[in-house]
């Protein structure tokens, strides 16, 4: 059986490990940040589906001296992984016992989720539960965020983002789509991203 491309280490994967983050997709959060200005020095910022933990490790590395990061995810975050600005929550973002114990360590001045759902090879059915996920997300940012927040969100193309952009729209100054350099170019996965709270 053929190998998936997936499997093989790109030129992300190894600048990723070499910098070291547990995964390439922290090239991806490098990127919205760079064009949209999303990570405040100082802020609190919030990681939904954070594992393995290559973003929360890239917001611990740049919010400055006096942010902070919660993480949570399912999964334990990479050993690696670690810091005295960091608070991780182990569990189901759509549990209320999870929900409050987020709650009461914001609000938050960023909100990013990079989380997939667990893919079945059915584009219609992995791109309706993205949608799920960017909704999760979406509750998180509107209830969490402080006014003038940013929220960055993975979303699988094709999984209502219009829609979603349009409730976006309502709830920030500025929203858009926005796919980085550093997804696979066989990847249907892009980013919303909302900025300045209203």
């Amino acid at each position: 059986m053929a190998s998936s491309n997936y499997s093989k280490p790109d030129f992300w994967s190894k600048k990723a490990f070499s910098e070291g983050y547990p995964a390439r997709s922290v090239y991806k959060l490098k990127e919205i940040d760079e064009k949209f200005k999303v990570i405040a020095k100082n802020c609190a910022a919030l990681d939904l589906g954070a594992a393995p933990g290559s973003w929360t490790t890239f917001l611990l590395r740049n919010i400055g001296e006096q942010g902070r990061v919660v993480s949570c995810d399912l999964n334990p975050l990479a050993k690696t992984v670690r810091g005295s600005q960091l608070t991780f929550i182990q569990g189901d973002l759509n549990e209320p016992e999870v929900r409050e114990k987020i709650r009461a360590l914001g609000p938050y001045q960023l909100v990013v989720c990079d989380a997939a759902p667990l893919t079945t090879g059915n584009r219609t059915v992995d791109t309706a539960r993205s949608q799920q996920l960017v909704e999760m997300a979406l509750w998180y940012a509107e209830t969490m965020l402080k006014k003038g927040g940013s929220f960055a969100v993975k979303i699988f193309q094709n999984g209502g983002q219009q829609e979603l952009l349009k409730k976006m729209r309502g709830l920030f100054d500025s929203a858009k789509g926005f796919k980085p350099e550093a997804c696979r170019s066989e990847s249907f996965e892009t980013y919303l991203i909302g900025i300045s709270k209203k």
